[in-house]
């Protein structure tokens, strides 16, 4: 009977899954999408464009771009500038000067996603080299852009590149080295077409385009542009997100490829049930790539364009038959297409992956400093029914001691699906509802999405549309579209103006039945129109200034993530940081809030793909991120359930979540050793919350991700460039998830019978550097530099914590964390081969924004040669405010120490305190005591010793 085994196994696997309701037939591929369809069909040398009238204006080196084969409808106009920290930026467009035929418009450039204070870094250009590059036939230009850096402007085939002095003037990044970059212009459409125009001019293929049956106009013709990238000595390339895929992009044209691949599509959509290990786009769209070699070298490039787009990441061997001879130095190559818009490109030049991505943050914003409130647990569901629902949940979680912090309302809290309303009976007393919860320290979150219900007795609608907020259709009236409440109008998000009306409706006075202790979620943003092509907005759709949606529709949700914050801000007099969880993102978007990653499901495969999608948007400056714990739709096994918890207890954003025609699955409902390991995965968040709050801070001033892939710390370990199973919370703690179930099958001669499912027996994490590791459970020591097979329990995924490291913690758990603010803290020194280790730590009110102006403590915590050290790492000069704490440090535990003093002696209070054996964890640990200096009972702000005797 043995080989009938693996029959019932893939039987009972197929049985287990989720029926995925993706449907693929509802939206475009590539070859459906005109301008991907035509981009792809280009051949390496086909741009016949050169650089002439090469000059200095404005502190940026200009030329014009003219093509040899004086095809042009008019000329383009380059600009090269450069900025401090090695960025370059390159802009490309039309001649709007040019008189014959003049540009019916001016290309949309998408506004408020650079920093106005970027603009000030700019290094202005005083003079240009021109010189003949080795190897190469034709004069280039030559600019400085930072020490060790130069950007070259070749002439003649036109190209772009960053070179590396430092390594032999050796290629960094590229543009255009494959000759494919195509700028398709503006034009008119004639009562005739001329011969040679880029499609059939028999055919009307020019000016609208088809997908089922829908129909987009095209008033301006084909606009779209694309070009090649090329990173040089890289071994992968990451980011681009958002897609349901590894973090180490696959090729998708190439030798070894599927003809009818995909590229990687850039379209922010409503996805629900998405494929795994797909390059189909979801809904958010940041253009930045992040390429990483061998010696831990890391580049960047990024395009500002809100158009659709479509990358390519082409395989070695590609161009094989392109006939171009090109110098070969060992790269990665993309393909970029882009429907519209202009070419606004950032070159990062590094050297390492947290310099590219502290680059890219200076070019587009560091993420928000969050509230305390907002990084505990969230819990979740669409919906809870009414307001008795709401007071059970909450003390359900009291009942099992389980701490949480903010309950959520999805639409049906609604009046009839108008929001900023509650549904007068299902919740009659909204205020009441939120103070009851506010008394414990707990928050509330309500949905507000960008469709508006057309109703004339809602007022929202009426005073939208007297003042013409609205969308307009192509022929001009207020686009009318489906969504939650049936016929709907979409704001115009892109209009200043109208981002400030929709600002005050966040008032108190305007959201009646809103508290302080209110936030608020933005969902179905991409924008999600359900009768729609491709459940989205008519591309032809008409914005403020006469901006057709296709130029600006990855924007969309950016924009009205925005106003949403900024209505938040203004409620809050300015000084309450505002709370908004969007699903739409856009770069810049990591100023406004947090993000997750959509309609995910109850299975493992979407519990492992988490992890590279959360590192993804971590990579491209959006730290506040997570995926819904358990999965939205479906049922999820206890197993799967607890492991996500698990996992989850890590993600920078930690919310439950679950599709209304799923069974309830609150911590308490799976048994009750089930419902003990739930808690466990949540209170070890709650013990995290000091250290992860600390890495807050560390993005809202470096731009760096709070949870990073292993490279990201070890750039020079080969082992780790292939792994995104595991990674890193901040540089001191390692996490591997657990993301499969075992299954032991006994049969009979008639029937197979699953007799019992085996936990997952053993997990293999690697382990990076050469210090060694420290369980965060049991202080078990493991060498790094190694792959470890061990034991999976049921009570954890396997973390650790650095060697040389020290983690603050918070043990007392509280039922949320605002009752933990007086709460004393816990050090956790894990020592490497040195005896010494270090970390941080930040404490502010956890809700205001005086921290900037210094009202903060920020301690660095030094441990060498037998002595602990706290420094303060002091506010700037200018600091007008200040901040107190009166918490004190209750525990030091010293991993690494080998017992034997009883003693120690903190200074300059010149007391002795007591160095004993006590628990790693006060509860759910396990293992052998570890040294641990009790009570010293110094305070946290304050500056202090402790020498062990």
């Amino acid at each position: 009977m043995k080989p009938l085994a693996p029959l019932l196994l893939s039987l009972l696997f197929l049985t287990s899954q989720t029926v995925l309701s993706f449907k693929r037939e509802e939206f475009r591929n590539c070859h459906q999408t005109p301008f991907c369809k035509r981009s792809r069909a280009r051949s390496p040398g086909a741009c016949t464009l050169t650089p002439h009238s090469i000059s200095i204006s404005n502190g940026d080196l200009t030329a014009t771009l003219l093509s040899k084969n004086d095809d042009q409808i008019r000329p383009l106009i380059l600009s090269l500038s450069v900025y401090q920290d090695g960025i370059l930026r390159l802009k490309i467009d039309e001649d709007y000067d040019h008189p014959d035929p003049a540009a019916p418009k001016r290309r949309f450039q998408v506004p408020d996603v650079i920093l106005p204070e970027f603009e000030s870094k700019k290094l202005w250009l005083h003079r240009l080299s021109t010189e003949t590059v080795d190897g190469e036939s034709s004069p280039s230009t030559v600019v400085y852009l930072s020490d060790g850096y130069d950007a070259v402007l070749r002439h003649d085939p036109f190209e772009i590149y960053i070179r590396d002095k430092k390594s032999g003037n050796q290629k960094l990044i590229s543009l255009n080295s494959h000759q494919l970059f195509d700028f398709e212009q503006l034009r008119v459409k004639q009562e005739k077409q001329d011969s040679d125009n880029t499609e059939d001019s028999g055919s009307d293929d020019n000016w609208e385009e088809r997908f089922r049956s829908h129909t987009d106009k095209r008033p301006y013709g084909p606009q779209s542009i694309s070009f090649d990238v090329s990173f040089y000595n890289a071994e992968f390339v990451s980011g681009i997100p958002e897609h349901a895929t590894s973090l180490a992009l696959k090729p998708t044209r190439g030798p070894g490829v599927e003809k009818d691949s995909e590229p990687y599509r850039l379209f922010n959509l409503d996805v629900f049930e998405y494929l795994n290990e797909s390059p189909f786009g979801l809904y958010g769209s940041i253009p930045l790539m992040i390429s990483h070699g061998k010696e831990g070298r890391s580049a960047g490039f990024f395009w500002l364009n809100a158009a659709e787009m479509q990358i390519d990441v082409l395989g070695d061997g590609w161009d094989a038959e392109s006939g171009i001879e090109l110098v070969k130095q060992k790269s990665i190559d993309t393909f970029w297409m882009s429907e519209a818009g202009i070419v606004d490109a950032f070159f990062f030049v590094g050297p390492g992956p947290k310099d590219v991505v502290k680059q890219y943050t200076s070019v587009t914003g560091r993420p928000s400093m969050p509230q305390l409130f907002s990084i505990a647990y969230h819990q979740c569901r669409w919906n809870y029914r009414d307001e008795e629902d709401v007071a059970n949940v909450d003390a359900k979680f009291d009942e099992h001691d389980i701490p949480y912090d903010v309950l959520w309302l999805d639409i049906e809290h609604t009046d009839g699906k108008r929001y900023f309303t509650w549904d007068p009976v299902l919740f009659p007393n909204p205020e009441e509802m939120q103070k009851k919860l506010a008394a414990k320290g707990r928050h509330m979150v309500t949905i507000v999405d960008p469709h508006i219900k057309r109703d004339d007795s809602f007022s929202l609608h009426k005073e939208a549309t007297e003042k013409g907020y609205y969308v307009k259709d192509a022929s001009e009236k207020d686009f009318d579209g489906w969504c939650w409440p049936g016929s709907s109008s979409y704001l115009d998000m892109v209009n200043p103006e109208i981002r400030s009306w929709w600002g005050d409706k966040f008032s108190y006075e305007n959201y009646v039945g809103s508290t302080p202790s209110l936030y608020i979620w933005n969902d179905m943003n991409e924008p999600s129109v359900f009768n729609g092509p491709e459940v989205t907005m008519p591309r032809d759709a008409l914005h403020h200034g006469g901006i057709e949606h296709r130029e600006l529709h990855n924007a969309y949700g950016y924009y009205f993530h925005m106003a949403t914050s900024n209505g938040l801000l203004k409620r809050g007099g300015g000084n309450d940081r505002p709370f908004v969880l969007s699903r739409a993102f856009f770069p810049g978007s990591q100023r406004y809030g947090s993000v997750w990653t959509g309609d995910n499901t109850a299975d493992w495969d979407h519990l492992r793909v988490s992890v590279p999608m959360i590192l993804t948007l971590g990579l491209t400056g959006i730290s506040f991120s997570g995926a819904d714990v358990g999965g939205f739709f479906g049922n999820p096994e206890p197993e799967l359930l607890v492991r996500w918890y698990q996992l989850g207890a890590f993600y920078p954003f930690f919310r439950a979540h679950a599709h209304q025609d799923t069974k309830r699955r609150e911590p308490w409902l799976f048994g009750e050793k089930n419902t003990r390991l739930i808690r466990e995965a949540i209170r070890v968040r709650y013990m995290l919350l000091p250290y992860f709050y600390t890495l807050f801070r560390e993005a809202n001033t470096t731009g760096l991700p709070v949870m990073r892939p292993l490279w990201m710390e070890f750039p020079s370990d080969e082992t780790t460039f292939s792994n995104d199973e595991a990674f890193m919370v901040g540089s001191s703690l390692l996490v591997q998830g657990i993301y499969t179930e075992f299954f032991l099958f006994f049969c009979s001669t008639f029937e197979f019978m699953v007799s019992s499912i085996q936990r997952a027996k053993y997990a293999s994490v690697y382990l990076p550097g050469k210090e060694l590791w420290y369980d965060i459970r049991t202080g078990a020591t493991y060498k790094g530099g190694k792959t470890h097979k061990l034991v999976a329990s049921e009570e954890s995924v396997p973390a650790f914590q650095r060697a040389g490291t020290i983690i603050p913690r918070k043990d007392r758990l509280r039922r949320s964390s605002t009752q933990m603010v007086n709460d004393p803290y816990t050090l956790v020194i894990a020592l490497n081969s040195s005896q010494a280790a270090e970390g941080e730590l930040y404490i502010d009110d956890g809700k205001s924004y005086e921290f900037l102006q210094g009202a903060f403590i920020h301690r660095r915590f030094v441990f060498a040669n037998g002595k602990l050290t706290s420094i303060n790492l002091p506010p700037s000069s200018t600091s007008k405010s200040q901040f107190s704490s009166k918490c004190i440090i209750e525990r030091i535990i010293l991993l690494g120490y080998s017992p034997g003093p009883k003693n120690a002696l903190i200074e300059p209070a010149n007391q002795e305190v007591q160095v004993e054996l006590g628990p790693l964890m006060l509860e759910g640990g396990r293992g052998s005591s570890v040294v641990t200096i009790r009570k010293p009972a110094v305070q946290v702000s304050d500056d202090w010793t402790i020498k062990i005797l």
